[in-house]
């Protein structure tokens, strides 16, 4: 694991932290010895951003599912 950035530290060294995480990835950053902020490249934050696609169940169990239109209405035959 690398090891956390201080928090004055990354203050003076911005650049060379900002550098370091899109080389090495994610760089957590402390505040009095307590993980405070994680620097990320923005690739991966748009990644971790990204809404979740719902599957197929939770899509018909949500409360504001169409079931209405999930099976057609039926016809009648008059067989006489």
């Amino acid at each position: 694991m690398q090891r956390p950035w201080q928090m004055r530290e990354a203050n003076a060294r911005f650049g060379e932290l900002l550098q370091k995480s899109l080389a090495e990835g994610p760089q957590v950053v402390t505040d009095r010895g307590v993980e405070a902020a994680v620097v990320v490249p923005i690739k991966q934050w748009r990644r971790m951003e990204r809404p979740k696609r719902r599957n197929i169940k939770e899509w018909l169990l949500a409360p504001e599912a169409p079931t209405e239109t999930l099976v057609p209405p039926r016809e009648r035959w008059d067989c006489a």
